[in-house]
């Protein structure tokens, strides 16, 4: 903060910053098209610093503390200062992106400091309003595209998505003494907090998570109709990653539901062949007239 960043060189730091971080899927794909990619890279790296400022630092006060400067950031001069803020703020004022979905996902990992367990569904779904739907909001801006009928769809994928990431991170979030399944749910199955917490698998356990699995699957199917409304390339990306969310919900279902035992991963040469059947199966809607 001490230096004044050009725009080339934050363009680059947000362009490595994307690049060199481990994702389900890439941040952006072969399949967007080119003149959208530094964009992605720019708002990609706006979430990862916020991510980072909320889970990496390990201690709450200090986390909200940083949380509330990158908030300041976002609508301050002093932005000029970081690279991340030079390199976004053309991509903001170019793609006329909306600045709520900023501040609502900067309040998503504030949340994240002070809120630990969910008592139901309802109060789930809140939390994915502002840590995962305002993502899918974004991408439609950067596309063009700033109707609420789309974007009510991509409501849907997006809470899809921050489910299905969830389930494959229930493991993960313990150690952080987190629990996102609904505590009524566990309960309804016969599961304490407590087994959670202590990584008892069990076969109320399995229950539990087949129900939430079906949960996120629903919310995938809901939000399909998006899809063929895009412009080509960018419906193929969106795609690709509503097929990535159902292959993680298909990979704990293969596992036996045992997400505390292990974090389910989707392999290299399953993106692989993801990747080619979204191809395939995009190829085929265009021949015979389904596509945009």
């Amino acid at each position: 903060m001490d230096r004044r960043w050009t725009l080339e060189e934050s363009l680059a730091y947000t362009r490595w910053l994307s690049t060199h971080h481990y994702e389900n899927f890439h941040v952006v794909s072969f399949l967007l098209p080119k003149e959208l990619h530094q964009d992605f890279y720019n708002v990609y790296a706006f979430c990862r610093w916020a991510d980072d400022l909320g889970d990496e630092i390990g201690d709450t006060g200090e986390s909200l503390r940083l949380l509330g400067w990158w908030r300041d950031l976002l609508f301050s001069s002093e932005a000029a200062r970081h690279p991340v803020f030079v390199a976004l703020r053309p991509t903001i004022e170019a793609r006329r992106l909306p600045m709520e979905c900023f501040s609502h996902l900067i309040e998503a990992f504030e949340q994240d400091q002070v809120v630990t367990r969910y008592a139901n569904w309802d109060e789930v779904m809140r939390y994915c309003v502002k840590s995962a739907n305002p993502v899918g909001r974004l991408v439609l801006a950067l596309g063009g595209y700033h109707d609420e009928a789309r974007a009510v769809l991509s409501d849907f994928t997006c809470s899809g998505l921050q489910l299905a990431n969830f389930w494959q991170d229930v493991r993960v979030d313990v150690g952080k003494e987190r629990i996102y399944l609904p505590l009524d749910l566990l309960a309804r199955h016969g599961v304490a907090e407590s087994d959670v917490l202590e990584l008892r698998h069990s076969v109320e356990f399995e229950a539990a998570m087949c129900e939430a699995v079906d949960y996120a699957r629903v919310l995938f199917e809901r939000g399909l109709p998006l899809i063929p409304t895009l412009d080509a390339r960018l419906s193929l990306d969106i795609e690709l990653f509503s097929r990535g969310g159902l292959a993680i919900l298909d990979k704990i279902e293969t596992c036996g539901y045992r997400v505390l035992d292990a974090r389910p991963k989707i392999e290299k040469a399953e993106r692989v062949l993801l990747l080619l059947r979204t191809i395939f199966s995009w190829s085929k809607k265009r021949i015979f007239g389904k596509g945009v």
